[in-house]
């Protein structure tokens, strides 16, 4: 589709971007399931995402990248900056995190603080320790 070919672009800039820097480096997906269900998607960069298999693992969603609108309306960000680190802005717990339990077993994580101009690590454990700390309670699921 044309929304994951422009993901798959913005994946490879930033391969191109960061240079050597050691950890795993993730990807984060904004999706819309049913009835409005916002989900943030934390996974390893190179895994390719089904999304209709996630969606039948998170209860029979029917999951779609959501809107520009949308993540600003929920996140505060637009696209090419969705983060977990963004969840600060989701004051009323709106967004469901889903989170590679792949990703998890590898340290340090490296995501864009919000800016897709910059790379920070942190730990697995420091990574849910701030999810939390953002009043979201995410689920860890089997994404290969």
């Amino acid at each position: 589709s044309a929304a994951s070919d422009g993901f798959k672009g913005q994946v490879e800039d930033s391969k191109a971007l960061r240079g050597p820097i050691p950890g795993c480096h993730c990807k984060n997906l904004f999706l819309r399931g049913k009835k409005n269900q916002m989900w943030l998607l934390c996974c390893r960069e190179n895994l390719s995402v089904n999304l209709k298999e996630i969606g039948e693992k998170l209860g029979g969603q029917r999951l779609s990248f959501g809107s520009p609108e949308r993540l600003l309306m929920y996140l505060g960000v637009t696209p090419g900056a969705v983060s977990h680190f963004a969840l600060m802005n989701d004051l009323s717990q709106s967004v469901d995190v889903v989170l590679d339990k792949g990703m998890m077993s590898l340290s340090p994580l490296n995501f864009h603080p919000i800016t897709n101009k910059k790379t920070t690590s942190i730990s697995p454990n420091d990574l849910m320790k701030y999810i939390e700390s953002c009043g979201h309670q995410p689920k860890i699921m089997e994404l290969d």
